[in-house]
């Protein structure tokens, strides 16, 4: 009798490695330094020093997790790469300040400065002309749009889509696709915890994915990002 056993040969899955990009590893350790280097840099209200006359906090960031964190270190890994073998050249330089003012973090944190640099890369990989979107692509962005609550409730989803397809998300999808085979071509695995690993190539506003490239293996629990839709090659506008 089968007992539906799974073959794991050929996995990759060393203790402390948060994800492979080819030969390449990114350890749990470098994800860890990132994120601590974070929350020292950018406290809670409650973590500062209060006066005793306590005024009311002001609404702290929402700081990125280790999956955000590691979403960044594998595509700044595979950018860097795939720049390397076909001499791409970067197309537009991203300033850490702006995307600082974005985020609500302070421009000295190491993870803004690794997004500037991956901003930066990746502006040189060719994305190609946009594409037309099918009607899966609007109804996910369409459905990314009410969870983010970037949808009115009275506007139907027909409207939305309309309204949505433009050239910045046409412009999206075709830097998804590029992006998706880059890092199909670059053998990325993810460890499970960190599955659906996703990087949003366009954001509503509040920094809601729109539309994501995949980054590894598939699993649950996908994440997207969508509001009024900027363009991978700089910071979105929130």
């Amino acid at each position: 009798m089968a007992f539906g056993l799974v073959a794991l040969s050929g996995c990759r899955a060393e203790p402390g490695v948060a994800a492979y990009v080819g030969d390449q590893r990114i350890t749990e350790d470098a994800v860890t330094a990132v994120v601590a280097d974070l929350r020292a840099k950018n406290p809670t209200p409650g973590e500062e020093s209060a006066a005793p006359e306590a005024r009311p906090p002001a609404p702290a960031p929402q700081l990125p997790g280790r999956g955000e964190v590691v979403s960044v270190l594998v595509l700044a890994e595979v950018c860097e790469q795939v720049s390397a073998e076909q001499n791409h050249q970067p197309r537009s330089q991203v300033q850490a300040v702006q995307l600082a003012q974005q985020f609500g973090l302070t421009p000295d944190t190491d993870y803004v400065r690794r997004v500037a640099d991956l901003y930066t890369c990746l502006s040189g990989v060719p994305t190609g002309a946009p594409v037309t979107p099918t009607d899966q692509d609007l109804a996910d962005v369409v459905a990314a749009g009410r969870e983010a609550g970037a949808i009115p409730a009275d506007v139907t989803d027909e409207a939305a889509a309309r309204q949505l397809d433009g050239e910045q998300f046409r412009t999206a999808l075709a830097t998804r696709r590029a992006l998706a085979e880059v890092v199909a071509a670059h053998d990325v695995t993810v460890n499970p915890r960190y599955r659906p690993l996703e990087f949003p190539v366009l954001s509503f506003a509040g920094n809601a994915p729109a539309v994501s490239v995949p980054l590894g293996e598939a699993g649950t629990g996908a994440v997207t990002d969508v509001s009024t839709p900027d363009p991978l090659a700089g910071p979105a506008d929130s």
